[in-house]
């Protein structure tokens, strides 16, 4: 700031000094003999949203967690590690329908078994033929034999029926092998007992982290649940048998409602694959908790589909009436006001009567002094009446000294800071001064020539 803009600010404080005992009273409006407070620059520019429109956004007060829809259920396929996969039908990703083939094994071996068992039980059958021929042979010579000779008889006919015998154990055996080689061949097609979609397939029977693994994974169709993921430290924010919202993340008007059913702090999960959202902002950590989502309806929700988990703070609940977020109120010791643009598009402090207090929400009712049809911005630090509103943020320069409040003086050295002589030093200078504009008009303040 010049020499010269300080002395005629000095010598301007001085005259209305002189002149407090003729009507004038010192007020916030000093401001207008102090153009570098009241006028700020041409280049401040803020951001006005409708109030319909800000009592309708998710501002990120909650924590939102990452989330994705899956199955209640999965259906494992794990092969027969004896045999051999010939043809896997499907891939991952697949829709299936119970019934349907998943994979088949290869039955070129089964068939030659079942050929060499095949000639075995012949073989079989023709020796249990010629053992019964010669026992009825051996049974008619016995009956015809001297007695001498009929004890001999009587033991070659024992051998041959032990024969026999052993031989149609050997056929039930053998029977037996290729009943099973059968079955192995009439079940050489695995197919899906659900309806569902196919998650993963493990070839080896081990998944990427090398831990084993079911040869195949079907998320099954149906009933639907929401899982999600939380870090150690924030794992207490979450209890079992808590209201959720969950809510779309291309389309955040469409939420569903659930219940947390299962807290898994027995299974953490490992990588940073998933993220934890918390006032808007987002951080990745590297061991996590899944936990479970139960929902009242799944009604619109696609299997495999990512959604934001918040919880349910009444966020979803219609009020009547105009109702705003308590950071976008100013609570004045007289009055509390909001930040609104007027009809000429520039920034003025509204006061507003409130009523009803949402401690979940934070939000409290307007009962006058804003319609949902104003505009109103975040009262930032160092905000003053008159400053230019714009719908369209794009128009908000961020490098105007509205955004960059730290004065310095010739030097270069620091005045002051905004953040400690702003909105709030007006705010105590309203309290002690105020003078009369009818009788001293803000034009005739200052002279503008002489103070630029």
């Amino acid at each position: 700031m010049s020499r010269k803009k300080i002395g005629v600010i000095i010598g301007v404080v001085v005259v209305i000094a002189a002149l407090g005992g003729t009507g004038f009273h010192f007020r916030e409006d000093i401001k207008g003999m102090l153009p570098f407070l009241q006028e700020g620059s041409a280049e401040d520019k803020v951001y006005v949203e409708r109030v319909s429109r800000v009592m309708n956004q998710y501002t990120g007060r909650s924590n939102r967690y990452n989330g994705t829809v899956e199955s209640q259920d999965t259906f494992e396929v794990n092969v027969d590690s004896s045999r051999k996969v010939n043809e896997i039908k499907i891939a991952v990703g697949d829709m299936v329908e119970e019934g349907q083939t998943l994979l088949t094994y290869d039955t070129s071996d089964l068939k030659m078994q079942i050929a060499q068992a095949d000639l075995e039980v012949e073989s079989i059958n023709n020796d249990i033929e010629n053992y019964t021929k010669q026992k009825e042979t051996l049974v008619y010579e016995r009956e015809r034999a001297a007695e001498s000779e009929k004890f001999s008889y009587t033991t070659q006919i024992q051998n041959v029926e032990n024969s026999i015998a052993q031989r149609q154990f050997d056929l039930e055996s053998k029977q037996l092998e290729i009943s099973k080689y059968q079955t192995q061949m009439n079940n050489s097609t695995v197919e899906s007992k659900v309806a569902g979609v196919v998650k993963e397939i493990n070839e080896n029977g081990i998944d990427a982290n090398g831990n084993s693994a079911p040869f195949m994974t079907i998320l099954q169709t149906g009933e639907y649940r929401v899982k999600g993921s939380i870090d150690e430290q924030n794992i207490w924010t979450l209890t079992e048998g808590q209201a959720v919202v969950i809510r779309s993340r291309v389309d955040e008007t469409k939420t569903w409602n659930g219940t947390i059913s299962l807290i898994d702090t027995e299974n953490p999960q490992q990588g940073n694959n998933n993220y934890y959202y918390s006032g808007g902002e987002e951080s990745m950590m590297a061991s996590k908790y899944p936990f479970y989502i139960e929902l009242e309806s799944a009604e619109g929700l696609i299997l495999g589909q990512h959604v934001y988990i918040e919880l349910d703070q009444g966020q979803e609940e219609v009020k009547e009436g105009v109702w705003l977020y308590s950071y976008y109120i100013v609570q004045d010791e007289e009055s509390p006001y909001v930040w609104v643009a007027n009809d000429r598009n520039r920034l003025e402090k509204r006061p507003v009567e409130l009523g009803e207090y949402d401690p979940d929400m934070d939000e409290y009712e307007i009962v006058s002094g804003l319609t949902e049809d104003d505009y109103i911005t975040w009262p930032m630090q160092g905000l003053y009446e008159g400053v230019i509103t714009v719908t369209d943020e794009s128009e908000v320069d961020y490098s105007s000294p509205l955004y960059n409040q730290e004065l310095e003086d010739m030097g270069g050295e620091e005045i002051y800071d905004m953040d400690e002589f702003g909105t709030e030093a007006m705010m105590e200078m309203d309290e002690f001064y105020e003078y009369d504009t009818e009788a001293f008009p803000e034009e005739e303040m200052y002279d503008t020539e002489v103070a630029e």
